[in-house]
C-alpha cells in the first residue's frame, strides 16, 4: 500500500482548513491530515463536506489551544501552528510518508506570538539542519509548466546586493539542478538565469553584480557539466516564446520573478521547495481571512499542490530504487 501524503492544514483562523480537506476528499490517494480533529469536523459540517471522513483519510490530531473563530487571528493558537509542521516534518523524516504538503499560515500573528518564524521555507531547512534550500513556484501541477526559482527569499531590498554571492549560487543552481533531474526526471534540465540589475546591470552601467558575482557562478556550474544560459534582463526572460525553451527560470529575489509567475498561475500555482530530504509543497496563496467564514474558497492551488507532491514522490522513489 502507497504511503500517504501529509497535509498541515494551516491557520486555523483562515481557508487552510477548509481547502485541506476539500482537497483530501478529491483525490483516492491516502492522505494524512494534520491538526486538530475537533476543528476538522466542525469546519467539515459547516461547510456541508463529508463527515465521517473516507478511509482514505487519516487524521493526525494536534490540540487546539483556544476555540478559533474564523477570520479572527488570535497568538494562542500559534503554537499549534508551529506544532502541526513539527509533526510534518518529524513524520517525514521517520519515513511515514514522502511528501508534506502545506496549507496557508499567517506568518504575522506567529512572529507577535514570539515565535521567529520566516516562512515554511526556512522552518523546514532549519527543522532539517540544512543550510540551503530553495523556493520554487511552478504555474501549476504538470511537469512542463512555468518554473520560477529564486535566489533569495524573504529579504528587504536593501539586502539584496550583499546576500548574492558566490557561494550562495553555486549552491542555489546545484539544488536547482539536482531537484530537476530526481524529482521532476528532466535528465538534462536547462536553466535560465537572470540578472539582478535592469537590463542585466548594461555590462557595468547600471550595476557591476552580474560582472562580479552572477557571471562567474554561470561560469562554475558550466564547468560542471549544468546547462545554464545567462544573466539576461528578467524583463526579457519572460518574454512568449523564451522561458519555455528552460526547464526553469532562476530569479536573484522574490518580486523579482512571482509577479509573472502568478499572473500566469495564481489559481493553479504551487510552492515547492527543493532541497529538503523529502518533498515539500504547498498553495500559492494566503490565509484569506475575509472569506474564511463563508465556505467558498478556491480549492485549486491546494489540490494542484498535493497532485504535484503525489508526482514528485512517486518521481524521487522510482530515482531511488
Amino acid at each position: 500500500m502507497a504511503l500517504p501524503v501529509a497535509i498541515t492544514t494551516g491557520e486555523p483562523a483562515g481557508i487552510g482548513p477548509e481547502v485541506s480537506l476539500k482537497a483530501a476528499l478529491a483525490v483516492k490517494e491516502p492522505i494524512v491530515l494534520i491538526g486538530s480533529k475537533a476543528l476538522l469536523e466542525k469546519r467539515a459540517k459547516l461547510f456541508g463536506l463529508a463527515w465521517p471522513l473516507p478511509e482514505h483519510i487519516t487524521i493526525e490530531n494536534v490540540d487546539l489551544p483556544e476555540a478559533s473563530v474564523l477570520g479572527q487571528l488570535s497568538t494562542a493558537n500559534s503554537s499549534y501552528v508551529l506544532e502541526t509542521l513539527r509533526r510534518a516534518h518529524e513524520g517525514a523524516i521517520a519515513g511515514r510518508w514522502p511528501a508534506i504538503v502545506t496549507a496557508p499560515v499567517q506568518k504575522s500573528i506567529i512572529i507577535e506570538a514570539g515565535h521567529p518564524f520566516t516562512g515554511h521555507t526556512e522552518y523546514f531547512r532549519d527543522l532539517s539542519g540544512l543550510k540551503r534550500v530553495v523556493m520554487m513556484l511552478t504555474a501549476d501541477n504538470t511537469p512542463d509548466c512555468m518554473k520560477v526559482a529564486l535566489a533569495t527569499t524573504h529579504l528587504p531590498i536593501a539586502e539584496l546586493s550583499t546576500s548574492i554571492t558566490g557561494e550562495l549560487l553555486d549552491e542555489v543552481i546545484g539544488i536547482l539542478y539536482r531537484a530537476l533531474k530526481t524529482d521532476y526526471n528532466i535528465e538534462k534540465p536547462s536553466i535560465l538565469i537572470t540578472g539582478l540589475n535592469p537590463h542585466a546591470g548594461e555590462n557595468g552601467h547600471i550595476g557591476r553584480e552580474e560582472i562580479d558575482t552572477i557571471i562567474p557562478a554561470v561560469e562554475r556550474a558550466q564547468i560542471n557539466g549544468i546547462n545554464i544560459t545567462g544573466p539576461i534582463p528578467a524583463d526579457t526572460a519572460f518574454v512568449p516564446g523564451h522561458w519555455d525553451r528552460y526547464d526553469a527560470v532562476l530569479c536573484m529575489y522574490h518580486d523579482q520573478g512571482l509577479p509573472v509567475l502568478k499572473h500566469v498561475g495564481f489559481i493553479d500555482g504551487v510552492n515547492v521547495t527543493l532541497g529538503l530530504p523529502y518533498i515539500r509543497t504547498s498553495v500559492d496563496h494566503g490565509t484569506a481571512l475575509d472569506i474564511a467564514a463563508r465556505g467558498i474558497a478556491n480549492v485549486e492551488s491546494m489540490l494542484s499542490a498535493l497532485k504535484l507532491a503525489h508526482f514528485l514522490s512517486k518521481n524521487r522513489e522510482t530515482r531511488m530504487a
